[in-house]
């Protein structure tokens, strides 16, 4: 099992950037790949970037590609989010997901992952 806690949202402004951190729980977070989604009001949970187990590979969301950037510290149990050039439409509540996954695979789907953080909000003003 592992807990995850994120951290690090707040309201910015256009422009501007932040880093999101997701703290996780237990000695085995080295065989987990990482993920964040984020949900807007009234909208559904979307997909913005995910990592294997390593941090070798990732994958971003078109929405964030070039913006944005997921990474991982496994000697923290700690997987960031990165945001630049932030934009109003990018305010959301943020969640990072986990799933035990030590194949090297990305996952992009909310039902691929087990675990879930509470969340964090980012408010994004213009």
């Amino acid at each position: 099992q592992v807990q995850l806690v994120e951290s690090g949202g707040r309201l910015v402004q256009a422009g501007g950037s932040l880093r999101l951190s997701c703290a996780a729980s237990g000695r085995t977070f080295s065989s987990y790949a990482m993920g964040w989604f984020r949900q807007a009001p009234g909208k559904e949970r979307e997909f913005v970037a995910a990592t294997d187990w390593s941090g070798a590979r990732t994958y971003h969301a078109d929405s964030v590609k070039g913006r944005f950037t997921i990474s991982r510290d496994n000697a923290k149990n700690t997987v960031y989010l990165q945001m630049n050039s932030l934009k109003p439409e990018d305010t959301a509540v943020y969640y990072c997901a986990a799933r035990w996954d030590h194949s090297g695979r990305l996952h992009t789907e909310k039902y691929e992952y087990s675990h879930w953080g509470q969340g964090t909000q980012v408010t994004v003003s213009s």
